[in-house]
């Protein structure tokens, strides 16, 4: 993975948290990275160049009326004011690569001096057993500070942990030795035979981003929501909002375009129609 600056532009030793989004069903992570970036006027500060990420290119997300640049798979955005720096992935991994481009973000991470990785991703509605919708949207949450996977912060803001996490399942243990380079990933097919319903989890991108980060030493949380497919504009604010609580964001300041707080990214307007009622999130 090769990290390209843009011309003029450099990193901001302050920005030492990082939030990216792991792709997964309705793309919820990706939608609350982008309203994250357009909320807190994050700037463009360069790009990623991975061989396992497909390509693609389009107009600027996060304006009116575009000028010209271009959009590319990976792209590193900086807010000093926020101490933020954000990944936008808009591309999938090529298939079969999940854990090497998991290998590169981490060392890239390591690289440029971040502490902390927040990712935002969403998890299979079909696949929750425990409904409760009492309290409305649920965020769930994995992190490193714990065996685990538990955390106190997350817990004091009523977050639940993901129970199907457990360091010692099968699957789970293959991540964090593939991670820490203790097995070839062509040993996989040795598991295949046997894999479970239990092996849905550690399957998904966030899980392996997830032990990549940790084999570098770096504080990880993973904040997770269910959904299903379809107009996830309703889970990426929700999971937007829990990443602002965690960081320590108020998201009242931000300068809001939609009747609300948040800033709605224009390009969302081509394919869901105009800002909805944001005070209403």
């Amino acid at each position: 993975m090769e990290f390209n600056l843009e011309e003029g532009k450099h990193l901001y030793d302050e920005c030492s948290t990082l939030i990216l989004p792991a792709l997964s069903i309705g793309n919820v992570g990706q939608l609350a990275v982008d309203v994250l970036i357009a909320s807190t006027e994050a700037e463009r500060v360069g790009y990623l160049d991975d061989p396992n990420v497909l390509p693609c290119v389009g107009n600027d997300a996060y304006i009116p009326v575009p000028q010209g640049d271009l959009a590319l798979p990976l792209e590193a955005y900086e807010s000093p004011s926020s101490a933020l720096t954000l990944i936008q992935q808009r591309s999938p991994v090529v298939k079969g690569m999940m854990v090497e481009f998991a290998k590169n973000l981490a060392d890239f991470a390591v690289a440029s001096g971040k502490k902390h990785i927040v990712i935002l991703s969403s998890l299979d509605f079909g696949r929750w057993q425990t409904v409760d919708m009492s309290s409305g949207l649920q965020i769930y949450y994995l992190s490193n500070t714990n065996v685990d996977g538990s955390d106190d912060k997350c817990e004091k803001l009523g977050w639940k942990k993901m129970k199907e996490y457990d360091p010692n399942q099968k699957l789970w243990k293959y991540l964090d030795n593939l991670a820490e380079g203790n097995v070839e990933q062509d040993d996989i097919s040795l598991l295949e035979d046997d894999l479970g319903e239990e092996d849905y989890y550690p399957s998904l991108p966030f899980a392996a981003m997830f032990s990549c980060f940790k084999a570098k030493g770096l504080k990880v949380t993973c904040l997770l929501c269910y959904c299903s497919e379809g107009d996830n504009i309703p889970d990426a604010f929700h999971l937007a909002e829990a990443a602002c609580s965690f960081v320590g964001l108020t998201p009242d300041t931000f300068k809001g375009n939609g009747g609300g707080k948040w800033v709605i990214p224009f390009s969302w307007q081509s394919v869901y129609g105009p800002p909805p009622d944001m005070s209403l999130f």
